[in-house]
């Protein structure tokens, strides 16, 4: 345990000291943001509604939405994809660590400082803007666990998508595949409400909808009550299952390690 918390410390620790590129990451998620705000205000301009939201209920959900891109992305994935392909995961392998748990930690270690870059960007875009919808009360506690719960889930889509470095021996690929993916069939760019009903279907059996969809609608309240707990129990199911399918898969991929060099 002590060797996990010394990488959480060391993660965060190297989050704070490459301060320009963690925000200029920020940044590339802001523009975006100001995008899909323009094409969603004009949209439900004039009490028009989409998928069961209005405009306040959508403002809130795309800020959801960007706070939950940001999240596990500081310490992620590039990292664990480089150490694979140039070879120093042999390193790794050799000591009294478990892989999967140390980049776990590692991840952890970026969290506070992304939370902290979702807090001040929502406040900043609150000012500009005006206020958005807030939960309260059971609402607001459904929405907290729903948003703990994507953390562990995020990393093993992450941990999962870097496994197959072993096989393509490039990440760039799969990066781009993986994002595209994620964001049509999470609903992080259009409500999963609006999608056809055969991209609905495909959604319904992945695990990205729980990554976006589920926190959001459960912040604007379009998801309450027993709706809510299911689909929280749902992000728990895919975290377990993704989780343990990682480290079955790293069993596998394991084998195909090549490292050149003396």
């Amino acid at each position: 345990m002590i060797a996990y918390v010394a990488l959480f410390r060391t993660s965060a620790r190297t989050v704070l000291a490459y301060r320009m590129a963690f925000w200029l990451g920020v940044l590339g998620g802001i523009l975006p943001l100001v995008a899909l705000f323009a094409i969603w205000g004009a949209m439900l301009g004039g009490g028009r509604t989409l998928g069961g939201l209005d405009w306040p209920q959508m403002r809130a959900y795309l800020l959801v939405t960007f706070g939950t891109g940001a999240l596990v992305a500081a310490y992620g994935d590039f990292r664990m994809a480089n150490r694979i392909l140039d070879g120093r995961v042999a390193l790794d392998l050799v000591k009294p660590v478990d892989f999967q748990r140390s980049r776990f930690a590692e991840a952890l270690g970026g969290v506070g400082m992304e939370l902290l870059s979702v807090a001040l960007v929502a406040a900043g875009w609150v000012l500009i803007s005006g206020p958005v919808l807030v939960p309260h009360g059971v609402q607001a506690a459904l929405f907290a666990a729903s948003l703990i719960s994507l953390v562990p889930l995020k990393f093993a889509i992450m941990y999962l998508t870097c496994t197959l470095c072993f096989y393509t021996q490039n990440y760039v690929g799969l990066f781009w595949a993986r994002e595209t993916i994620s964001a049509l069939l999470s609903g992080a760019l259009v409500p999963i409400a609006l999608l056809p009903a055969w991209l609905q279907a495909i959604s319904a059996l992945l695990p990205f909808a729980s990554v976006v969809s589920t926190p959001a609608l459960i912040y604007v309240g379009a998801a309450s009550g027993t709706t809510a707990v299911r689909l929280i129990a749902v992000q728990v199911l895919w975290t377990a299952v993704l989780w343990f399918g990682a480290r079955l898969a790293w069993r596998f991929a394991i084998r195909r390690l090549t490292v050149h060099g003396g």
